[in-house]
């Protein structure tokens, strides 16, 4: 009886591993969590007021796909915006509290443009991190911790 088992499992092992091996290419790829750095800080003006505008990179952006920052009316809307991204971008300092968001970028190359400002004389939260939202997806990407100081 027991080589009659044994038998049968090594004729189903090869139809086992060609419907998992054709599974696993059929399915896509996974994006990778984004690799946030500070490119720099400047001074900014605005409402009259003096701020430090602290701009990041994403080091891995050209592993997401154009469609992931594509116009996606038939999600819901960022404000009067009804043709945000279908990837929302949101800055966080290290305790979870948001800084900033960016619901229409429109390519990965945008992800060098990203930032958050801080009033002049407010200090900085030591470390920050975006998330990227898919919304079509409803799947998040958590940067790693990246520095505010150079």
């Amino acid at each position: 009886m027991t080589s009659k088992i044994l038998r049968g499992m090594l004729v189903l092992l090869p139809l086992f591993l060609v419907v998992s091996i054709t599974e696993r290419s059929a399915s896509a790829p996974a994006l990778p969590n984004p690799i946030l750095y500070l490119m720099n800080t400047e001074p900014h003006e605005a409402g009259g007021k003096q701020f430090i505008r602290y701009r990041y990179d994403v080091l891995n952006k050209d592993a997401y796909p154009a469609n992931f920052f594509a116009a996606s009316p038939q999600l819901p809307p960022c404000g009067k915006n009804t043709k945000a991204a279908r990837t929302w971008v949101d800055f966080f300092d290290q305790s979870g509290k948001r800084l900033n968001g960016f619901c229409a970028l429109s390519k990965p190359a945008d992800l060098n443009g990203i930032w958050f400002a801080l009033e002049v004389g407010i200090i900085p939260p030591s470390y920050v991190y975006i998330e990227l939202n898919d919304r079509q997806t409803n799947t998040k990407y958590k940067s790693n911790l990246a520095d505010t100081t150079n």
